[in-house]
């Protein structure tokens, strides 16, 4: 069996590496999108946001002057640990908690923070309430740091998807599997061999890029990155099963092409990769932990940027485990070696 896999695992890594254009374009696209997006996005965000230190999900605009301010973002908050932390790296602008005495924390470094602080104490003068300010220190999390796991998870989620799904059904479209189910080679294998094949691949060239970048723009890392290694070793397993539920019967390269971006669209705008979902609907906050891609970027994020442990990204790391059973257990179940 093993030689079996071996042998498809090998072809199939040879059939990449010699598609020179794909191999480029998967070098290319995910740098030249990270110093874009760096370069034109990297030195501030859009809009102040104030979180507000409170058990409810909604934010009540109507029992406080400040909270009826423009061009600043409310974001509720129940866990103060957090909203601090978020404070510390410049992620807030500014946290607050209303209550007979209003509180907030603001990171004297952050210049928004200060002119956010100032319009609260404007506020505060009319409500005629004793307001207590605390300070958070902690270096700001720029626009690079957050987005490199955003541009290499996408990067993942095309090559994985796309990578499997459309290459499986253009095999059973011009017979090759249909030769390949002549030989002893069993649907198991076959899938196997796909995933080992695609999962190389990928982890090889995501290294490449995230060293690159993080080298050249000094991107934070304040984790392990072995655990890092790790949460794109699940994550890549996960996306590469995906690919196959899509593949294992589908017959036709449009269709596959249209199932596939069916799952990519909803996936790459729920799941972080060019902005938080913070603030947005429970509802949508939800859905987006469907995707296999969610778990990826959160664990990563948490890793890079909060200096996550193994055991702290666990759970997504056991969501993903739990997909990838899933999905290649449909895969295996339903894979189809002839056209019709």
């Amino acid at each position: 069996m093993w030689q079996r896999i071996y042998a498809v695992f090998q072809a199939r890594n040879r059939e990449f590496l010699r598609d020179r254009a794909s191999l480029s374009w998967n070098l290319i696209l995910p740098i030249a999108l990270m110093f874009g997006l760096s370069f034109a996005f990297g030195n501030d965000r859009d809009a102040y946001t104030v979180g507000v230190l409170q058990d409810a999900a909604e934010i009540d605009v109507e029992s406080h002057p400040f909270l009826q301010t423009r061009f600043i973002r409310f974001v509720a908050y129940n866990d103060a640990e957090l909203a601090l932390q978020k404070v510390a790296r410049h992620q807030l602008d500014l946290l607050v908690e209303f209550g007979d005495a209003t509180r907030y924390w603001i990171n004297p470094e952050s210049p928004k923070g200060y002119f956010a602080e100032i319009v609260l104490l404007q506020a505060g003068e009319k409500t005629q309430a004793s307001i207590n300010k605390q300070q958070v220190a902690g270096a700001a999390v720029s626009y690079a740091d957050w987005l490199l796991p955003g541009i290499l998870g996408m990067n993942m989620m095309f090559s994985c998807l796309f990578g499997v799904g459309y290459v499986v059904v253009r095999y059973r479209k011009n017979g090759f599997l249909k030769r390949l189910r002549a030989t002893p080679l069993s649907s198991f294998e076959f899938i196997a061999a796909q995933v080992a094949s695609r999962m190389m691949l990928i982890m090889l060239i995501t290294s490449f890029i995230y060293t690159g970048t993080h080298l050249i723009l000094d991107t934070r890392m304040e984790g392990n990155y072995f655990t890092l290694f790790l949460v794109a070793l699940v994550g890549a397993i996960s996306l590469v099963s995906l690919g196959l539920v899509v593949s294992a019967r589908v017959t036709s390269e449009e269709l596959a092409g249209g199932l596939l971006n069916l799952i990519n669209w909803p996936m790459m705008m729920l799941s972080g990769v060019w902005f938080s979902l913070e603030g947005a609907p429970d509802l949508v906050q939800k859905a987006a932990n469907i995707f296999p891609l969610t778990h990826v970027l959160n664990s990563a994020r948490a890793v890079m940027l909060d200096g996550a442990t193994l055991a702290d990204v666990a759970p997504s790391l056991l969501a993903l485990t739990a997909m990838s059973a899933v999905f290649l257990a449909i895969g295996a179940k339903v894979f189809r070696w002839r056209q019709f």
